[in-house]
């Protein structure tokens, strides 16, 4: 009987660690993921061409650049 009873403990013991490992999704990983739709916004460099973040890109005359080089030229 004690064979048995350790055997379900350990069983469950490896289910709970081992297997059921998906966190439950609450509302801090919903506001998270409304931020990164911003991050998807992407633009053309007017320069090269090369596509970027709206964050990361430099606005110079209403024209989108990479870089600092690409701004110049």
């Amino acid at each position: 009987m004690l064979k048995w009873l350790l055997v379900i403990v350990v069983v469950a013991a490896v289910y709970f660690f081992f297997i059921k490992k998906k966190p439950l999704p609450n509302k801090t990983q919903a506001k998270h993921k409304t931020n990164n739709d911003d991050d998807a916004d992407m633009v053309a460099c007017s320069a090269c061409g090369t596509y970027i973040s709206l964050n990361e890109a430099l606005l110079q005359n209403g024209e989108y650049f990479c870089s600092d080089e690409c701004r110049k030229a």
